[in-house]
């Protein structure tokens, strides 16, 4: 079984961070730790872990952002790299995200929007040309309606590198015969255009399987727009997430990348490698841990 690394993590304390996205009583309305993470992957052959921020309040960023640098610093955990949120338009995020410059931890930051318009807002254009500055990456996460404005973000941000979070959340099922033809050639156009900035832009197999209902999808239901994702930026810019614990609406961890293996057995071994574990290496920079 070739090593993974998963670069898109979660975790989560209620008890020390609020999430507000969170509906008490759901299915993730609880705490998810590096315990649990540890036991979901257990056997998987996860060797590294790239946590991502899970949008708290903003008041709480901060306080995440120590908790996770905390976690990478320790040998006890693969956690290894963060990307942290932040508020990237704000008069605030210069003196906030400088702290991190040249951290061997926090390698990027994501800031979900859900305003049209926003990631191309100038004061939002100048805090993502900040990040460039800085070294550090910037998530777009966002729904496939408002991907040629993120496409825009990218190109007005020619010295910022970039993450595509979920395959650009396509719906699965819009791929599949019979599936929505106009959001489908749409997504497809617009992935297209992200993935005109060359190597400075990577697309996360990820986050799809969540919108599927528990025991009611195959492989062959995310395999259409995986290897869609793979046509348009290349095995060579393309990394396996977990989603984890968000992906357990769909799928355990476990039942995901097994799934995802199976995607791209069809792919060279060196291409495998690359998909599940060199790419993330490279992009992120990540090290073992000393």
């Amino acid at each position: 079984m070739l090593p993974a690394v998963d670069t898109h993590q979660h975790l989560w304390d209620l008890s020390k961070l609020t999430l507000p996205w969170i509906k008490p009583g759901s299915d993730l309305s609880r705490n998810f730790v590096m315990k649990d993470y540890i036991e979901a992957t257990a056997g998987l052959n996860v060797a590294k872990a790239v946590y991502m921020e899970v949008d708290v309040r903003p008041e709480d960023k901060l306080a995440e952002a120590d908790y996770v640098v905390d976690l990478c610093k320790r040998k006890d955990n693969p956690t290894c790299a963060a990307v942290i949120g932040a508020r990237v338009a704000e008069p605030g995020f210069r003196d906030y995200v400088a702290r991190f410059k040249g951290s061997p931890y926090v390698k990027g930051v994501r800031q979900i929007t859900g305003k049209p318009g926003q990631y191309v807002d100038d004061p939002f254009v100048k805090g993502v040309r900040l990040l460039g500055e800085l070294g550090l990456s910037f998530d777009i996460c966002t729904s496939p309606a408002r991907l040629a404005e993120a496409a825009e973000l990218v190109e007005r941000c020619p010295d910022t590198r970039f993450v595509v979070d979920h395959c650009g959340n396509v719906p699965p099922k819009s791929l599949l015969p019979g599936g929505d033809r106009a959001v489908a050639d749409a997504w497809r156009r617009d992935m297209g255009r992200l993935a005109k900035a060359g190597d400075r832009i990577l697309c996360k197999l990820s986050g799809i399987v969540a919108s599927l209902p528990r025991g009611k999808w195959t492989p062959a239901d995310l395999a259409p727009a995986i290897n869609a994702c793979i046509e348009t930026f290349g095995p060579d810019r393309c990394v396996w997430a977990s989603d984890w614990p968000v992906c357990t609406r769909g799928a355990t961890l476990a039942e995901w990348l097994t799934a995802f293996r199976a995607i791209i057995a069809p792919c060279s071994e060196p291409e495998r490698k690359k998909l599940l574990h060199d790419n993330a290496l490279r992009f992120y920079g990540l090290k073992d841990k000393s």
